[in-house]
Order: C-alpha cells, then sequence, then structure tokens
C-alpha cells in the first residue's frame, strides 16, 4: 500500500526564465538569495556570488543603489554565470542600465519606479532583454491609499498592492512576471500568498522578510515557508536571515528536505542527549556536521548516542555512529562494520570511515 503524504499539489503557474534557470511549471523549486557586499566593490561582490553559488544557491539578487553600482554590473556579470537579478527601487535609468549590463531579471515595484512613460522604458528595455520582472510587495512598502483603504499593511491591501503593479505591466503586454508578498509577519505573509495565489498564475517568490538572526529566522521562515509549500504555493524561495547571506542557502535546503521537495548534500541525523548519553555526542556531531559543509552528494549520516538502541533507531541511514562508554560501533544501514574502543578515537575513526564512503559515492553517484 502507498504511502499518502500530506502535501497539497503544487500550484500551476507559467514558466519564466532567470538566465539557464526555469522558475514555475514542472520546475523544481528554486533557491535563491541576495548579496549584502557593496555592488561596487566588485571584488567582494563576486567572492560572495561564489560562495552562495557553492552551497547551491541558483539565483542571486544584488542591489543597485546609484549609477556606481549599475556601472559594477558589468564587470561582476562577465566574471560570473550564475543568474543575477537587480534590485531597484525608484529610478528607472538604474534598471535599464542593469539591463544593459547584463543581468538577467529585475527585481522592481512598476507602480514606484516613476512616470508612466519611466514604466514604458523599463518593460520595452526587458522584452529586449528577455528579462522577466520581480514584483515585490513588502508589507513596509504599501501604497498610501491601500493602507487608508485596509487600515493598515494588511494580506488584503499587499495582493491589492501586487494586482495593481501587475496590472501596469499587463497593459504593455508584458507576462514575464513574477511576484513576491513578504512580511516580517509570519501569518500575514501565508495569508497574503494564500489569497495571490487563488487570483495569478504567476510564479510566487516566497519568503519572510526581515525574519531576524540565525536562529530565530530560520525557525520563523521554516513555519511560513514550510505551510505554504505544504500548499504547494511557492516557486523561488528566500531565507532572509541578518548575517551571512551563505547561511539561509543551507537553510532553505533543509525547509525543502523536510518536505522531501528537493535535497542537497548530505542530511545528520543526531539523537538528543539525554541522561544515558556517556560520548560527547554535541562535539561528535559538530565534528560530522563540519566535515560535511558543502558535500553536495546526497546521503544519510547518523551520529547517535546509544550503542544498543542507536543502529536499530537510525538503520536507514546510509552510515553512522553510535556511542556509548569509552567506546562506539561504525555501521551502515543498521548493518555494523566494527566497534571502536576509546573516547579519543571515535571521530578519527569515525571521520576515516566517512571518507571512505564519501569517495565510494562521489565514484559511484547512482548507488
Amino acid at each position: 500500500m502507498q504511502e499518502t503524504l500530506p502535501l497539497s499539489p503544487r500550484r500551476r503557474t507559467r514558466t519564466v526564465r532567470v538566465g539557464a534557470v526555469g522558475v514555475g511549471g514542472d520546475n523544481p523549486v528554486r533557491v535563491q538569495s541576495m548579496t549584502n557586499t557593496d555592488t561596487r566593490d566588485v571584488d567582494a561582490t563576486l567572492a560572495q556570488i561564489q560562495a552562495l553559488t557553492e552551497a547551491g544557491c541558483e539565483i542571486v539578487r544584488l542591489a543597485v543603489l546609484d549609477e556606481a553600482a549599475a556601472q559594477a554590473l558589468a564587470a561582476i556579470r562577465a566574471a560570473t554565470d550564475a543568474p543575477l537579478v537587480a534590485d531597484i527601487h525608484f529610478d528607472h535609468r538604474l534598471a535599464v542600465a542593469a539591463l544593459e549590463a547584463g543581468v538577467d531579471a529585475l527585481r522592481i515595484n512598476p507602480g514606484n519606479i516613476g512616470s508612466e512613460a519611466a514604466v514604458d522604458t523599463v518593460v520595452a528595455a526587458a522584452k529586449a532583454h528577455g528579462a522577466p520582472i520581480r514584483i515585490g510587495v513588502n508589507s513596509g512598502s504599501v501604497a498610501k491609499h491601500l493602507l487608508k483603504k485596509y487600515g493598515g499593511p494588511t494580506a488584503q491591501a499587499m495582493v491589492e498592492s501586487a494586482l495593481e503593479h501587475i496590472a501596469l505591466l499587463e497593459a504593455r503586454d508584458f507576462h514575464d512576471i513574477k511576484v513576491s508578498l513578504k512580511s516580517s509577519s509570519v501569518l500575514r505573509t501565508i495569508a497574503a500568498y494564500r489569497l495571490l495565489a487563488a487570483k495569478v498564475d504567476y510564479p510566487l517568490h516566497i519568503g519572510v522578510t526581515e525574519a531576524g538572526t540565525p536562529m530565530r529566522g530560520a525557525v520563523k521562515s521554516a513555519v511560513g515557508l514550510g505551510v505554504l509549500l505544504a500548499e504547494g504555493i511557492g516557486d523561488t524561495l528566500r531565507v532572509s536571515l541578518t548575517g551571512d547571506p551563505v547561511t539561509e542557502i543551507g537553510v532553505a535546503y533543509e525547509i525543502l528536505r523536510s518536505l522531501e521537495l528537493r535535497a542537497r548534500g548530505p542530511e545528520i541525523i543526531s539523537c538528543p542527549t539525554c541522561g544515558r548519553t556517556e560520548i560527547d555526542l554535541v562535539g561528535l556531531a559538530e565534528a560530522v556536521e563540519e566535515r560535511l559543509r558543502g558535500v553536495p552528494e546526497i546521503f544519510t549520516v547518523a551520529v547517535m548516542g546509544c550503542v544498543v538502541n542507536g543502529p536499530g533507531e537510525a538503520r536507514e541511514a546510509d552510515i553512522g555512529i553510535a556511542g556509548g562508554r569509552d567506546c562506539g560501533i561504525i555501521f551502515r544501514k543498521g548493518e555494523i562494520l566494527g566497534k571502536v574502543r576509546g573516547a579519543d578515537k571515535l571521530i578519527p575513526a569515525f571521520m576515516d570511515e566517512l571518507e571512505r564512503f564519501i569517495t565510494e559515492k562521489k565514484e559511484s553517484p547512482c548507488d
């Protein structure tokens, strides 16, 4: 009997392309982030783009604050193949300059990019360069007339704002559109995306904005994005954290992995410590996690604190270790490979076995 999992079917959308990356339609949920370097600092920005892409980021957004930042885009474009999105506020000339520099997409709000003529100019440039436009609505950027109408930046106000921006593009026969509706409120974010998903068939970029520091932001993002993804809503996502944006990528993939939508890199299973734990389980788990950082191959590693029950409880793990008082066992798929005596030998012995396993995995990727 086939197990029934509690996920709604993926919402059907149009497909847009950000460089070589397809978004929406039958494409997987894409992971993206945004650099926090000064875009005018080409070397620093390129270094961060490389770190992001090595971590699995598929689309990178860059802030374009002024003409100098727009001019820097050409050098950045020439040095990386990563799909790039230029984030523009208010000045339509920066949007045009970014497209001419070779970025793959824009993130703007057509309603505040300038006059009707300015919108015409941006849309014409986007068409000429084959670049999609992401309409980015935040609760803090909702127009005054909508705030007055709804009594604040409610989900309904955010959706109506998005629809107004969409209408500006559709009136110019432009449909290469993505939309985001972000709030720092998890519940308002969920409500807004639910409402908009029922009204349009454009791909949706989902995220909880200003989510916070790594722990708090990861929790808020996991709850908000997890609910939406479980309902089939979301075609790209960003986990917004205060800090190194590379951290966002790992959290994003763990959210997708938890819903069995996508996976990248190893999954680490480790039991909580309890009164029966007789080894430095925390140190062992952290050492394993550090060694596996950046490994793209998909497999499961178990770090267990009980020699008796560990292999059974983690029998589905591809490789694992279970430690007890001054000893441990290394196992694969629940089968014991060997015993290790001496607490100081546990980590080195397991790391040696893990290296062998990773080498085998790279040589036989289809196993």
